[in-house]
Order: C-alpha cells, then sequence, then structure tokens
C-alpha cells in the first residue's frame, strides 16, 4: 500500500460484484489500510458516518464519507480533503 501523495485530494472506492458477492475494490482496501495505519482519528459528525482524520506527515485533513448512501451499508468509501474551517465546523473541532 502507498501513504497519501500531495497531489491527492480524493480517493473514491468501488464495489465489484463477483456473482453473489460483493467486494471493496483496491481504493476501498487503500482507504481502510490508510484509517488503520496512517491517520489519525480526530472526530465524527452526529450521524456517525463521516469521520475526519488528520495526516501526520502533512497535517491535512481527510474526511471519509459514503457518497453513494443510497446503496446497501453506505456504499463503498471517500476520503477527501476538507479545509480547517470546515472541518471546524462541521466537526466541533479546534484548528489543525
Amino acid at each position: 500500500m502507498t501513504d497519501l501523495q500531495p497531489d491527492e485530494r480524493v480517493l473514491t472506492g468501488d464495489w465489484i460484484v463477483d456473482g453473489t458477492t460483493v467486494i471493496g475494490d483496491d481504493v476501498c482496501r487503500r482507504i481502510e489500510w490508510l484509517l488503520e495505519s496512517r491517520l489519525e482519528r480526530l472526530a465524527a459528525d452526529a450521524s456517525g458516518w463521516e469521520t475526519l482524520y488528520r495526516d501526520p506527515r502533512d497535517g491535512r485533513l481527510w474526511e471519509r464519507t459514503y457518497p453513494q448512501g443510497e446503496m446497501h451499508g453506505g456504499g463503498p468509501p471517500q476520503l477527501s480533503v476538507v479545509t480547517a474551517e470546515d472541518a471546524s465546523s462541521k466537526y466541533r473541532v479546534g484548528p489543525a
């Protein structure tokens, strides 16, 4: 797996249907690895579905969302950069 690169701003996972099984693609697996191994969890929104993280290497804030929320289980994840201002208002956290 690879760390987040300075030019990356959005990672969007996808689900692959293999017969009756649905599995996450390589981007889903990378997002999970980043969340478990590289990013620091800071806060969750009121719904608990969206979560704010920080990359300790460069200080950027990343938000995990599920943009295909109409799908079962919220659909595949997306990880995207958010500004400190947006994070502060949405998650009620102080400056990064």
